[in-house]
C-alpha cells in the first residue's frame, strides 16, 4: 500500500513535475534522467510531458502507457 498520495501536480518546463503531497509537502521532481530510458522516450515528444494526470497514488501520462508512483516521486523529488 502506498504511503504517499498526490493532492496536485503541475508539469513545469524542462521536464520537472511539481508535486503536492497529502502530508502538505511540495517537491519538484526532475524527470530528465529518465528520458533516455526506453519506457520514457515518448515524454520527449512535444506536448506529451504536459499530459500528466494525477491519479492520487500515481501520475499517468494518458495514452502513453507511462506512470510513476507517488512513492517514487516522493523519494526522487527535492
Amino acid at each position: 500500500m502506498s504511503m504517499y498520495r498526490l493532492k496536485d501536480i503541475k508539469p513545469l518546463s524542462n521536464f520537472v513535475l511539481e508535486c503536492y503531497f497529502n502530508n502538505g509537502t511540495k517537491k519538484d521532481v526532475d524527470l530528465k534522467p529518465f528520458l533516455d530510458k526506453e519506457a520514457f522516450l515518448p515524454l520527449k515528444e512535444p506536448g506529451n510531458f504536459d499530459r500528466a494526470i494525477n491519479k492520487s497514488y500515481f501520475v499517468e501520462w494518458s495514452g502513453l502507457n507511462i506512470d510513476l508512483s507517488a512513492d517514487t516521486l516522493w523519494h526522487i523529488g527535492v
